[in-house]
């Protein structure tokens, strides 16, 4: 791979800063960044704003104008070839004199996947591959695992006690986490398609699950994994099904009693999902989110939940927030209390993208690599 000058890489690292500010508005398209520059100046630059709204090398060269001829554009994935919500991005890099194209990785999107690159190159535009691409690969993660895995980006959240306890042995957890990282949580709810629990922790502490006293950039469906149906009517989840979204995954059988038809009547999406060793079958509940063109799914709760999802390697990240507490007790909920792994070699890799502290907690934000 050629070498990049030092101005290279910061244009590139530009446009990724850029493309974050899209997270939480654009999904289920990706976060893309885009800079234009001539030499070591910047001319222009721009982001993809809002799911169905101009891209990103689009609003850079609106900006450019004519200053855009014979400039470098710094982009965070391939520029589009085909017609969609908007006209290809290549038309507009080609008509506005782009001499060279800089792009940190490829789209695996069927419909772009290499030939904007082509494209480009068609028309006499150098094209460069590869220019920050883990970077580029790690923030767009959400969209890569909904393209390629057909299922949301599962993200688990959960907070402990400094020897691992989620809950007491009474089933007390709140709260374990700061004021601090309880408003980080809300961040997290803010951005993401879903929020999802098991019925054992609606059962136990009656959740809103919305995003509160943030700025909200979707609004997440409430996802409760409910195998017998046990939601109550009464709940705070059912009370608000109408005025924001709650989907109750259930068996085949359940969704289709008169308790079924309650909850739709109060507003609830119940859907039916198979079984698998007398549990919902996880991964099918996940690729009917993915049906439902979901990228990010938080996981909140409750440990045999997390647990589940955990032993199947269905988790893509997690927030960890470990509080200077000491629950103890043998009955105390564990954090996982999966089958765990025989030796430490089975152990799922993982990798801490970043760790501090938050109030009086400490958060640990990490990424599982896939088996």
């Amino acid at each position: 791979m050629r070498g990049y000058a030092d101005h290279e890489i910061a244009f590139m690292n530009r446009a990724l800063a850029l493309a974050r500010r899209g997270q939480g508005r654009v999904e289920p398209n990706p976060m893309v960044g885009c800079v234009l520059a001539d030499g070591g100046r910047t001319i222009a630059e721009g982001h993809h704003r809002r799911f169905g709204g101009p891209h990103a090398e689009v609003v850079a060269l609106r900006r450019a104008g004519p200053r855009a001829l014979g400039s470098t554009a710094y982009v965070t994935l391939e520029p589009c070839s085909h017609f969609g919500k908007t006209p290809p991005c290549c038309d507009a890099l080609i008509e506005a004199g782009v001499r060279r194209v800089v792009v940190a990785m490829k789209d695996p999107f069927p419909e772009v996947s290499g030939r904007g690159i082509r494209r480009l190159r068609k028309a006499g535009i150098t094209v460069d591959v590869g220019l920050c691409r883990a970077e580029a690969e790690e923030f767009n993660a959400p969209y890569l695992t909904l393209l390629r895995r057909g299922r949301p980006h599962v993200i688990l959240k959960w907070a402990q006690s400094l020897d691992g306890k989620i809950a007491t042995r009474t089933g007390d957890s709140q709260w374990i986490s700061g004021q601090a990282s309880r408003r980080l949580v809300h961040r997290l709810r803010a951005r993401v398609d879903a929020v999802m629990v098991g019925i054992n922790t609606v059962l136990r502490d009656d959740p809103l699950l919305t995003a509160r006293d943030v700025p909200v950039r979707r609004t997440a469906t409430r996802v409760v994994a409910d195998s017998r149906l046990r939601l109550p009517p009464t709940s705070r989840l059912v009370a608000t099904a109408a005025a924001v979204p709650l989907l109750v995954m259930t068996t085949r059988a359940a969704a289709s009693t008169p308790r079924a038809d309650r909850l739709r009547a109060a507003g609830a999406t119940v859907r039916p999902c198979r079984t698998r060793g007398g549990r919902l079958d996880l991964a099918h509940l996940l690729t009917h989110l993915g049906r439902l063109r979901m990228t990010n799914l938080l996981v909140e709760g409750g440990g045999h939940l997390l647990a589940d999802l955990l032993d199947r390697n269905l988790a893509d990240e997690a927030y960890v927030f470990v509080a200077p507490k000491l629950i103890g007790g043998g009955d105390a909920v564990q954090a996982y209390p999966g089958r765990g792994a025989r030796t430490i070699a089975e152990t799922p890799t993982l990798r801490c993208i970043t760790h501090r502290r938050i109030g009086p907690d400490l958060l640990a934000h990490i990424r599982f690599d896939p088996p």
